[in-house]
């Protein structure tokens, strides 16, 4: 970026007048993109929360270069949902997305295409003695004082709990080992985590902070809160004057291609359960609770921690595990049942076509939801089952929208996002089952309903100081767009591979 554009007056003072100042929109970034590739129209893309600045941004656009400016009004779920091709079709020769990562990579998009993640600065010194104040440092104590606790308060069926079972010859090393933290976050923060875990992994004494502190909020560092019940429940006072100071054991894990840190609703990493080595606990760094079910759901046996950088609330969520494999499971049983009447001898009526059923193979058309690839595949496991499928395009689902098909197909499978599937499956009348789902009804991938009793006892534990890790049985990936996903379900599965000796078959054949 020139220095022109770096320390042009009148943009700075545009960007600080109608831009928040803990928000950065990369206006400098792109108004060089628009100067450098003489880019004529461009058209902004961001998420709801967001839109509140689309119309100062594309004035600033539009004020400090010759292009026009296109506000794409559609809702953006996701990076998922980038739309290239609407912007193509407007005459755009420039696409801004706003607020998510590079998931379509830009060199697949059918327009040049630029990603602003918009991170926004948190306070660093809040989060760090929130986390110091609540959690011991060692693993022994966390398990005791904040998980022991807050189950033994809550007592729920069915909602995530850790079990402590270990061997008397392990005892002493569990109980000296550092209490083991994973942070993750929304893009907007992952930045923000590789400080907080330097300093996590430092020792700091609680008059050592104060002297790097500058926050006003670190002061009332003994009021900091803590909800066994998460955002739904009351809080309750864990804490009002104990500080840990010794070093934890921080991890941020990452699933390409995503960045370090970073989750999706749909993707999260599968974490480290054994009892020397494990994770203790999830820190969410975000708002809402979107993001954080699906590392919840990857990962039912590891307590997850909530912080809100806009509230400065920290509070433990939970989620009913036993109900949502249940619910799934349902529907994968009742899609089965429709492959075997289709299995069944015909006993009394030769004409059978009134009675012809079939599965709707939904294609999101939602910016880049859809994948014609994973749709492929799902023709390619129901070519070799007698039920007939036909494929189905749609931008957003709903259950009235799926009723006007009638009752001739029986269940549909949508490519969109899985957590259509387990959030909202229940609320349609016939099975929506994601790819991965349909895999499983299919009999081409290998389930995850275990009774809900097991789910506590996934932990490995040391035998005779021998780690024994827990099998993947039971488990629900949440590797939707995940490099190293589980199968061909999936939209990148296999990409993050190096691909073997091709003896010499051409690209285009690797392609077809």
């Amino acid at each position: 970026i020139s220095s022109d554009i770096l320390n042009d007056d009148r943009l700075n003072a545009a960007i600080q007048t109608y831009l928040p100042t803990n928000y950065n929109f990369e206006i400098h970034k792109t108004i060089h993109h628009v100067r450098h590739y003489g880019s004529t129209c461009v058209a902004l893309q961001m998420p709801e929360g967001l839109t509140l600045w689309a119309t100062a941004i594309s004035d600033i656009i539009e004020r400090f270069t010759r292009a026009q400016t296109v506000i794409m009004g559609d809702v953006t779920y996701g990076a998922c949902c980038v739309d290239d091709y609407t912007a193509r079709a407007l005459g755009a020769d420039l696409l801004i997305h706003y607020g998510h990562s590079c998931l379509v990579p830009v060199d697949q998009t059918s327009i040049r295409t630029l990603y602003v993640f918009v991170e926004i600065a948190i306070d660093p010194d809040h989060i760090c003695a929130t986390i110091r104040t609540n959690f011991p440092a060692l693993h022994a104590e966390f398990q005791e004082s904040i998980i022991q606790d807050l189950d033994r308060r809550t007592n729920a069926v069915g909602k995530s709990k850790l079990q402590i079972d270990i061997e008397e010859d392990g005892h002493q090393a569990y109980q000296k080992r550092p209490t083991h933290l994973v942070l993750v976050a929304t893009v907007q923060f992952i930045n923000s985590l590789h400080a907080l875990k330097d300093r996590l992994e430092k020792s700091e004494t609680q008059e050592q902070f104060f002297d790097v502190g500058k926050s006003n909020d670190a002061l009332d560092i003994g009021q900091r809160l803590l909800s066994n019940e998460g955002s739904r429940g009351e809080k309750k006072l864990l804490s009002q004057s104990s500080w840990h100071s010794s070093p934890y054991r921080i991890t941020i894990p990452q699933v390409k291609p995503l960045s370090a840190g970073e989750i999706l609703g749909c993707t999260s990493p599968k974490l480290d359960l054994n009892e020397m080595n494990g994770v203790d606990g999830i820190i969410y760094v975000g708002d809402g609770r979107f993001h954080l079910e699906s590392i919840m759901i990857s990962n039912p046996s590891i307590p997850a921690f909530r912080y809100d950088p806009y509230e400065k609330r920290f509070v433990r969520e939970m989620y009913d595990h036993t109900l949502m494999r249940s619910n799934r499971n349902k529907a994968v049983e009742e899609a089965k049942q429709t492959l075997a009447s289709v299995l069944a001898p015909k006993e009394q009526n030769e004409d059978t076509t009134s009675q012809l059923k079939g599965w709707g193979l939904i294609l999101g058309t939602l910016g880049r939801q859809g994948s014609t690839r994973v749709l492929a595949h799902l023709r390619s496991m129901m070519a070799s089952n007698v039920m007939p499928s036909i494929p189905i395009l749609l931008s957003e689902l709903s259950p009235q929208k799926i009723a006007l098909f009638g009752p001739d197909l029986v269940t549909y499978v949508q490519t969109s996002c899985p957590r259509l599937s387990i959030d909202w499956g229940d609320a349609f009348p016939k099975p929506l089952l994601s790819p991965y789902e349909a895999a499983v009804a299919l009999g081409k991938a290998k389930g995850w309903h275990v009774p809900s009793k097991d789910i506590s006892q996934k932990t490995s534990r040391m035998k005779q100081g021998t780690q024994v890790q827990n099998t993947m049985e039971g488990d629900y990936p949440m590797d939707f767009y995940a490099d190293g996903s589980l199968g061909p379900w999936t939209p990148r599965h296999g990409m993050g591979v190096k691909k073997g000796n091709s003896k010499g078959i051409s690209n285009r054949d690797l392609l077809k």
